[in-house]
């Protein structure tokens, strides 16, 4: 084995010149790529830094504080919150579903899931306005039978948060489910345990930190969902307006108010980004 390892180091030593010929290639850049490379740090975060230098850091205590501005933050947390929990409660199974069963059309089953994540928000929400609208598909049934209307609601904006999120979540757990070793399932399996036992004591620690991972994403992209939430939901001061549409609308009265809400979701992003360090950020 010493011997072997020898061989395929003195081999690999061969074949890019040496240890030193290697932290070379690990360390330098060619100017080709190192100047276009840069060129796009830049372009990505020349806005950010913008952001902070005009900020109205002296007034910003008095915007921040300001009633309207409350009342959007609670209203995107608390939607943004029961977006997840639906995800949750519908997206994992779903993801197992598709990590762990074999059926026919299961590309196309995932395809469909996927579609939000390249769908425009706004064709979304008129997606949705097509379904569950007062004379959609389903929402004429559920005005007529149960008087029950979703547009244009806080319950509305939950929904479109749900739609456009729900797929990071589903993505996320089921990369996890295909990296779990199904051999603990099939070995509670053998000791007697239902499928859905053995998903429930077995499986869910298995993927908790994936699960826990999508929900973090998928929080974080209903929190900052637009698109769709003000085609399906409105934007209406306290009953549909979250943050997003409050920095839309403040931007045309009030640009400092605008860019004070912007830095607001800037922090809960780089919030996220921070809790999921261990996960993306860092370097093999």
């Amino acid at each position: 084995m010493t011997f072997r390892s020898a061989g395929r180091a003195d081999a690999a030593d061969t074949l890019t010149g040496g240890p030193r010929r290697r932290r070379a290639l690990r360390s330098g850049a060619p100017l080709p790529l190192l100047v276009p490379a840069l060129i796009g740090l830049a372009f990505l975060t020349l806005p950010l830094v913008a952001l902070l230098i005009r900020a109205p850091w002296r007034s910003m205590p008095d915007l921040l504080t300001s009633s309207e501005v409350w009342q959007a933050l609670r209203l995107s947390l608390v939607c943004a919150t029961a977006a997840t929990a639906v995800s949750l409660v519908i997206g994992v199974p779903l993801a197992w579903l598709l990590a762990r069963v074999d059926f026919p059309g299961r590309g196309v089953v995932r395809a469909l899931v996927t579609l939000p994540l390249v769908l425009p928000p706004v064709v979304g929400g008129v997606a949705l306005l097509m379904a569950l609208g007062r004379n959609g598909v389903v929402g004429k049934w559920l005005d007529t039978w149960f008087g029950i209307t979703l547009p244009f609601t806080t319950t509305g904006v939950v929904i479109a948060e749900a739609f456009v999120a729900m797929p990071f979540l589903v993505i996320s757990v089921e990369g996890t489910l295909r990296a779990a070793d199904p051999r603990f399932e099939e070995a509670a399996a053998t000791l007697g345990a239902s499928r859905f036992t053995a998903f429930r004591r077995v499986t869910l620690p298995l993927i908790a930190p994936g699960i826990a991972a999508g929900a973090v994403l998928a929080w974080a992209r209903a929190l900052g969902e637009f698109g769709a939430t003000i085609t399906f939901a409105g934007n209406f001061p306290g009953r549909t307006q979250t943050m997003p549409l409050a920095v839309y609308l403040a931007l045309q009265n009030d640009p400092e108010s605008a860019i004070a809400l912007s830095l607001v979701l800037l922090a809960v992003s780089v919030a996220v980004l921070a809790g999921l360090r261990d996960r993306w950020m860092t370097a093999s």
